[in-house]
């Protein structure tokens, strides 16, 4: 028994240094974190506190989020100044019921994240929930598409949102889709502060 594990678990470390070896370029990534399950933000909030361990500069901007506090929010803003964070600060776009004032949200927005992905001090942005911003057509996908291709060769770029459109898959250096299996919120239970805001 032991043998047979020794061999396995030297033939998966031989797979896994070729595949170190074989990855030989160094800069910074796109990642897109999409799908209709929970954890996305959660992730790329993972990646900000990964980042802010290496001291690193990172910028956060949230579209469609905004009206009510999260625990992402209170922290990176009372405990990490070297965050620079923005929210179009509308809040959901089903609540506002106003296309317009959105759509004007969401290019001050915009506007906002387009000055991260040029500086190139920043080593990673979040864009939270951008790809609402293309499915809505609140801002044009071509001129986003533009920014996030033209970004500094080190800045890494984190997107998360439902779907997001093919173009945008094609762009980013990484896809994962999270699934939805099983909601607690569709059994009735409601939001809980510190998990899921």
């Amino acid at each position: 028994m032991t043998d047979k594990h020794q061999k396995k678990m030297q033939k998966l470390k031989e797979n896994v240094d070729a595949g170190i070896k074989a990855a030989n370029s160094e800069r910074g990534v796109m990642i897109l974190l999409t799908g209709d399950g929970k954890g996305k933000s959660s992730s790329a909030f993972g990646m900000v506190m990964r980042a802010l361990g290496y001291d690193y500069k990172v910028g956060v901007v949230q579209f469609i989020k905004g009206e009510q506090l999260s625990g992402e929010e209170m922290y990176l803003r009372d405990k990490c100044p070297q965050v620079d964070f923005y929210q179009m600060g509308t809040g959901f776009t089903w609540n506002t019921q106003d296309r317009e004032a959105d759509i004007e949200a969401a290019e001050r927005t915009w506007a906002v994240a387009e000055r991260m992905l040029k500086d190139d001090s920043f080593h990673l942005v979040v864009l939270d929930e951008l790809t609402y911003m293309f499915s809505f057509k609140y801002l044009d996908e071509d001129r986003v598409l533009d920014a996030l291709r033209n970004r500094p060769a080190n800045q890494s770029v984190v997107v998360t949102g439902r779907g997001g459109g093919s173009r945008l898959q094609e762009l980013a250096d990484t896809v994962s889709e999270v699934k939805d299996i099983k909601h607690a919120y569709k059994s009735g239970v409601m939001a809980r502060r510190g998990v899921d805001f």
